[in-house]
């Protein structure tokens, strides 16, 4: 069967399978693993899985592509399909849990499903995704760099980065006009009130080009003088800017307001 990709949806689909065995290193793959992939795409990762795990459970928005991953799949019986939207999609209702998210992650929607199975899937363990370069690079950036932001405070609050592999434009099609990379990383234990430092740091990051007292005032979170005693606490001016605080600084700064 043939099937083109829509530009709409993000879809570059994985079709060189020399990249798998790197994907299976750094996702440490093994036989007890239930693992979800979103975006299967033709299945080529799904089969790859299926054929090293316990079960996968692979969520695809593009129905068209039902009859080319059942095709792709045959007979294996440890994979489970399910078709709808990954970012409104019920994850709790997945049985058996998932303990690893392995997947080509479709590019329009990469960063907020990463940021959104922090604590949305409590049960993933380990994270490997293919996802563009610069996003990849985003998610572990270091403060005060051009990549660092809010995706990168929470993701590196929430795990530790275990591996990196960079990806040729060639194993995908079409062939997309941009970088992509292999990042694996692990869960850490979140701070308990997560939800609240997610907010505060999305506000912090909402305006780049203002003071953190400003962006937390124009998001309706604290008034700037409570943000600026809050960042009086840190040792930090009125002045600063969400992009000079650290990880654990948000921590501080959203317990402080």
């Amino acid at each position: 069967m043939s099937v083109s990709p829509r530009k709409e949806l993000g879809q570059h689909f994985l079709v060189d399978e020399n990249i798998l065995g790197v994907i299976g290193r750094l996702a440490e793959l093994a036989l007890e693993d239930v693992v979800l992939e979103i975006g299967p795409g033709l299945g080529v990762l799904t089969r790859f899985l299926a054929d090293r795990v316990a079960h996968v459970h692979a969520i695809e928005l593009d129905r068209t592509l039902e009859p080319h991953l059942q095709e792709a799949l045959g007979d294996r019986g440890n994979v489970s399909l399910h078709f709808g939207d990954a970012l409104r999609f019920d994850h709790g209702s997945l049985a058996p849990a998932p303990r690893k998210l392995v997947a080509n992650l479709p590019y329009n929607v990469a960063t907020p499903l990463v940021a959104e199975s922090l604590d949305g899937l409590p049960s993933i363990e380990r994270w490997c995704v293919m996802v563009q370069r610069e996003v990849a690079d985003r998610f572990f950036a270091e403060p005060g760099t051009k990549a660092y932001g809010a995706v990168s405070v929470l993701v590196r609050l929430a795990a530790e980065r275990t591996g990196f592999h960079p990806v040729s434009r060639a194993v995908f099609r079409p062939r997309p006009n941009v970088d992509s990379a292999l990042v694996a990383f692990r869960r850490r234990e979140l701070p308990a009130d997560f939800g609240w430092v997610k907010r505060v740091v999305g506000a912090a990051f909402a305006h780049r080009r203002k003071t953190l007292p400003n962006s937390l005032e124009l998001a309706g979170l604290a008034t700037r003088d409570r943000a600026a005693a809050a960042l009086a606490a840190l040792g930090r001016p009125a002045d600063t800017r969400a992009e000079a605080l650290a990880p654990d600084d948000f921590v501080t700064l959203a317990r402080a307001l």
